[in-house]
């Protein structure tokens, strides 16, 4: 008799907050790995504090965390000219680019049978954008990308609860140096 393999999944995450309610979702399904890949943080002081609060949850629930790059000249060089762009505009399809490419070539290198990423909790991401971007990715990493929209469903109501309980930092912008303004 075969047993079925549980099958082992990437998850994106930008910071603790963002990532507890998708990993308490996918781990019921998957063997998640949580991957920190964020070159958009700044300043660095705010990628270190996400980055720790992260450390700190998977400590805290015993998932493998994997600390990508920072790399913040490669995500400044790809957004440049559009520095003035608000929340949500035309420089955020190329940062979750950037992050779910990254992403889903170290799934390809170290045989993941799925990534995502944890990005759609946020009311002000899009998940139709993050979805339709991943699935490009898929077709040409040749991993298959889990698509979601991880807010619907009261999500990010659930994971600001969650991260009440566990007392994390929860940041009051995106990431990016430009939407510190908004």
């Amino acid at each position: 008799m075969e047993t079925e393999r549980t099958p082992s999944l990437l998850l994106q995450a930008c910071c603790a907050p963002c990532t507890t309610h998708p990993y308490r979702l996918l781990s019921e399904r998957y063997r998640v790995t949580v991957y920190f890949y964020n070159p958009n943080i700044h300043p660095a002081a705010e990628y270190e504090k996400r980055l720790r609060e992260l450390e700190r949850f998977a400590g805290r629930r015993r998932f493998p965390l994997i600390t990508g790059p920072y790399d913040a000249g490669r995500w400044f060089e790809l957004t440049r000219g559009l520095e003035e762009e608000p929340e949500g505009g035309r420089r955020c399809p190329i940062c979750y680019r950037m992050r779910l490419e990254e992403t889903a070539r170290l799934a390809a290198e170290r045989g993941f049978d799925l990534f995502t990423t944890a990005l759609s909790v946020s009311p002000h991401k899009n998940a139709a954008a993050i979805n339709r971007i991943g699935r490009e990715i898929a077709v040409e990493s040749g991993v298959p990308f889990l698509e979601a929209d991880f807010k619907k469903k009261e999500g990010f109501k659930i994971s600001c609860g969650i991260s009440r309980e566990e007392g994390f930092y929860r940041q009051h912008y995106c990431g990016c140096r430009y939407s510190i303004r908004e």
